[in-house]
């Protein structure tokens, strides 16, 4: 008796709207916003213009959701950027995008937010730097783990803890504006120039814009997200200015409670607003909030990552074992495992430091690229969204100047660590190279036919 043949097992479509827009949240809000105000307050010398900053960095970020959204509706497919940077341009740029996320964009930021994680949970059990490096990978195995067991779980998992996240951060907004009123003055500022230079400004910009990252990571699970071609823009719209109004507002605590030097030399500015507004136990509740903060982010990286490494395996340029489909949990598991892997070899030699920070801003290399690419694809009769930004080719150009000019600026403020950042990304030319030559048809006598 003849069977169809089986099927191979296929990504489950269980995310919607609501699960969606935590993700967006949840991978945004980790713990940069909890010190990265003090970088932002540093490069400007007045409130005004820390408010124009984080207002500036929040517009750019929903600039680039806005795209980003066009492109997962007309194209809502299993790998976002990746997808839509080969669509636009060439399977090498494609390629070149998750050559840099494995090695050190992606990777580098599970690594970094572990042992956030490790020091902040630090505060409640004292560990050694063997002891911090344990409790990191530990953090990531579990989460890989939970992730493979499904993106259900995972996402229910990270909607949970988005929730949980956000509440804190009303309740600490709410008691920085109500209990912040034993404080003498607000919104001081010693001796503040009335205006910004464009310099200082772009600094602070470039260090607000590092605290919205994240925000693309939800078009990675285009193909296990319910009706994408809708659900995607909509999560990606609602998450960013939700975000941005967190923001703004947590910003405005800081400053309600602190002045302004003491925003800008503090190395900790969430757990000082706190010490002042409930004394010394405050300490202990922000580290809290830090630490279910990263969890969650986490959660959220680790779980949109491995769909990157997916679609380059079915496209080809990938070994296929890695994007083979768990038959029980329908998650990318090999994928998952490997990611875990790499963020783990990260944290146990340290180099995560070296190679995160050093790379970090080629992903703004690739954003540039992916705005004009949106408008080459608008050329193409294929390109039908359910979504369009408004403005014609204004946002996508206005936004690929920026991603170009953030990009320059941090190379110039660093060419030495730069050039190697640079020359990580590039090795994946001739990585691609090698692999498409030796996938070539070739005759029997071994010979690449004409």
């Amino acid at each position: 008796m003849n069977s169809a043949p089986q099927q191979p097992p296929e990504l489950e479509r269980s995310l919607g709207l609501g699960r969606a827009t935590a993700m967006v949240v949840g991978t945004i809000i980790g713990a940069s916003i909890f010190v990265q105000p003090s970088l932002v307050t540093g490069a400007v010398g007045s409130i005004g213009s820390v408010f124009l900053a984080w207002g500036i960095a929040g517009l750019l970020t929903l600039a680039g959701a806005l795209i980003t959204a066009e492109l997962a509706s007309a194209y809502p497919e299993t790998g976002g950027v990746y997808a839509f940077l080969r669509r636009a341009w060439s399977p090498g740029m494609g390629f070149l995008w998750a050559w840099a996320m494995f090695w050190s964009m992606h990777t580098g930021i599970i690594a970094a937010l572990s042992m956030v994680f490790a020091r902040y949970a630090g505060y409640f059990v004292p560990l050694s730097d063997l002891g911090l490096r344990a409790v990191a990978i530990a953090v990531i195995l579990v989460l890989s783990l939970v992730n493979v067991a499904g993106v259900r779980l995972g996402s229910a998992l990270q909607t949970a803890v988005t929730v949980a996240k956000v509440g804190a951060i009303l309740i600490l907004i709410v008691a920085g504006f109500w209990l912040g009123g034993r404080v003498p003055a607000h919104f001081v500022a010693a001796g503040a120039p009335a205006g910004t230079a464009l310099g200082p400004l772009a600094l602070a910009v470039a260090a607000g814009l590092f605290a919205f990252g994240g925000w693309h990571m939800v078009t990675y699970t285009a193909g296990e997200t319910r009706d994408p071609a809708r659900t995607l823009p909509r999560a990606l719209v609602a998450g960013t200015i939700g975000v941005t109004l967190a923001y703004l507002a947590l910003n405005a605590v800081y400053l309600y409670v602190l002045p302004l030097e003491r925003v800008a030399a503090s190395e900790r500015v969430a757990a000082e607003v706190a010490d002042v507004l409930l004394g010394r136990g405050g300490g202990g509740l922000l580290a809290a909030l830090v630490v279910g903060s990263t969890f969650g982010a986490l959660t959220g990286i680790i779980l949109v990552g491995p769909r990157v490494y997916y679609s380059l395996a079915r496209d080809g340029l990938l070994f296929r074992w890695v994007g083979t489909i768990h038959p029980l949990y329908r998650t990318p598991h090999r994928a998952i495992i490997l990611q875990a892997a790499w963020a783990a070899v990260l944290v146990a030699t340290g180099t995560y430091r070296v190679l995160f920070s050093r790379v970090v801003y080629t992903e703004w290399i690739f954003f540039a690229a992916m705005a004009v690419g949106l408008l080459r694809l608008r050329r193409r009769a294929d390109h039908r969204p359910a979504y369009r930004v408004a403005g014609r080719a204004l946002v996508p150009l206005v936004f690929a100047g920026c991603a170009v000019f953030v990009a320059v600026s941090q190379i110039v403020a660093d060419p030495r660590n730069s050039v190697f950042g640079l020359s990580l990304v590039l090795v994946g030319v001739p990585v691609y190279a090698l692999w498409t030559w030796r996938r070539q048809p070739r005759t029997p006598d071994g010979a690449i036919p004409k």
